[in-house]
C-alpha cells in the first residue's frame, strides 16, 4: 500500500463532457474535471474520470478497482464497509438529498493497480483492499475539497 499527496493540478477548469484530460497523477487526483458531477454511490460499470474528479473538488471519496471482467466482490465489499465506517455528513443532511455520505465506488480500468482510493490531492494505491487502512485514508481525508458541497449528480454518463 502507498499514499501519495501529488502536487493539486493548476487548473480546475470546467472542461464539457467527453474531454480528454492529461491529468498529473493516475487516478487523477485534481484537476480539470466536467461541469457536474457523479452522483454518490456504487456504481457496476466505470464512471468516466471527468465526472469523479468533480466529486473529489466537492470532498468525496473515489473507491475504485480494477479488476477486469472477472470483477471482484470482495473489493468492493471492502470499499462499501470503508464507506459505511464513514459518520454521517452534516453537509449532505443540510440539502435533503438521501445520500448519507460522499463516496463513489467504480470500476476503472485505467489505474495500475487494483485498488485505489482518491481524495482532492491525495492517492491511496494498493494491490489487495485493506479495511482499516481504506477507513483511515476516507477519514483522514473526506470533505477536503475546493467545494464542500452535497448536491445530488448525474448517473447518466
Amino acid at each position: 500500500m502507498e499514499i501519495q499527496q501529488p502536487p493539486l493540478m493548476s487548473s480546475f477548469d470546467h472542461v464539457p463532457v467527453g474531454t480528454m484530460v492529461d491529468w498529473n497523477t493516475n487516478p487523477p487526483s485534481s484537476g480539470p474535471h466536467y461541469p457536474i458531477w457523479a452522483a454518490f454511490q456504487a456504481y457496476t460499470t466505470p464512471v468516466p474520470r471527468g465526472y469523479y474528479v468533480h466529486d473529489l473538488e466537492h470532498g468525496a471519496i473515489d473507491f475504485l478497482y480494477n479488476c477486469g471482467s472477472a470483477g471482484c466482490p470482495e473489493v468492493v465489499s471492502t470499499f462499501q464497509a470503508a464507506s459505511d465506517s464513514l459518520p454521517d455528513d452534516p453537509v449532505c443532511a443540510q440539502t435533503g438529498g438521501g445520500v448519507r455520505v460522499r463516496t463513489v465506488i467504480t470500476p476503472d480500468p485505467l489505474i495500475p493497480t487494483k485498488v485505489a482510493a482518491v481524495a482532492w490531492g491525495w492517492l491511496y494505491l494498493a494491490d489487495c483492499a485493506d479495511l482499516p487502512t481504506l477507513e483511515q485514508f476516507a477519514k483522514a481525508h473526506y470533505g477536503q475539497g475546493r467545494e464542500d458541497l452535497c448536491n445530488p449528480g448525474t448517473t447518466a454518463f
